[in-house]
């Protein structure tokens, strides 16, 4: 990345060689491995699933393995370097977009309750006190869980596709590798497949949406905190991880319906007002510099 001010107006350049994909590819190839090992190995250190699912930590060994050759790359993406088109824009309305990206992943979850029963005729509820262990525990390790993949999915391989594409389309990509990487739903039924998918894709345009020009710790906990909410929101009140088809669509309509409000939103949204620059002043003619006070002339380069 270079940066360059043309009179106060940061502007992005891609400069890395061979653009996004490498970098992308092996961060994808890790964390689809690590996922896998982590699962694997789960059963053998006692953790429950209930609490936390290990392989939601392959997303942050993918970051780790790209961060082992590209450092100095790999820490501006989760600084929020990698964006383009929005430097700026949205500022001073973090805590409202804040508010309604959290307020997102508690719609999503009540839209897909409130069709669950229309559909079934009514939703049953797991109370905390009747989960296997303590809440706050499962709420807190979720949230551990939640950032150690938005680490990478929203941190990590959206900024890097975002300096490629453009918001929606880098949030499609990486919904889709997204839930791909959830490999295990593909030997459920194809329809449970296809509303998975059109979750993951969808909830992406949301986090897309709500966290473009967004960087650092803030962009991370509240990636996690949606990730967060919504599958506690699903623990309490669905049961879509039994392989039930009728859940899972009514999860991934539900999922849709609010995506394409943050979509709209971004596409009615102004564009950034670029400063045009001044046009460049006539030469002036050189004034005769006494010999006692003739020197190395500085050197002027116009437009930098």
């Amino acid at each position: 990345m270079v940066m360059t001010r043309v009179h106060g107006v940061e502007r992005v350049e891609r400069a890395g060689r061979g653009g996004p994909w490498g970098a992308a590819g092996v961060f994808t190839a890790v964390a689809f491995v690590a996922a896998g090992a982590l699962g694997a190995v789960q059963p053998a250190t006692g953790v429950p699933a209930e609490v936390v699912q290990l392989t939601q930590f392959g997303p942050a060994a993918g970051v780790g393995a790209v961060a082992l050759y590209r450092w100095r790359r790999t820490r501006e993406l989760l600084r929020g370097g990698g964006g383009r088109g929005r430097e700026g824009r949205g500022r001073g309305r973090g805590g409202g977009r804040a508010a309604a990206l959290l307020g997102s992943a508690v719609l999503i979850v009540a839209l897909t309750v409130i069709a669950y029963g229309a559909f079934r005729g009514g939703v049953g509820f797991t109370p905390p006190g009747a989960l296997h262990h303590p809440f706050v525990l499962i709420a807190a390790a979720q949230l551990v869980g939640a950032c150690g993949e938005e680490i990478g999915w929203r941190c990590f391989l959206q900024p890097l596709l975002r300096t490629r594409f453009g918001t929606i389309v880098s949030s499609v990509l990486v919904g889709s590798a997204w839930g791909a990487w959830h490999v295990p739903v593909f030997a459920q039924a194809p329809a449970y497949a296809a509303g998975f998918l059109v979750a993951t894709v969808a909830m992406s345009v949301v986090l897309g949406v709500a966290l473009d020009g967004t960087g650092g710790p803030h962009r991370l906990l509240l990636a996690g905190g949606f990730h967060t909410l919504v599958n506690l929101g699903l623990l309490l009140f669905m049961d879509e991880e039994s392989g039930a088809v009728t859940p899972m669509l009514c999860f991934g309509l539900s999922c849709l319906v609010v995506a394409l409000a943050w979509a709209a939103r971004s596409a009615s949204a102004p564009a950034p007002a670029l400063v045009p620059a001044p046009a460049p002043k006539p030469a002036r003619a050189a004034e005769p510099v006494p010999a006692s006070e003739a020197g190395s002339a500085p050197t002027t380069l116009h437009g930098t």
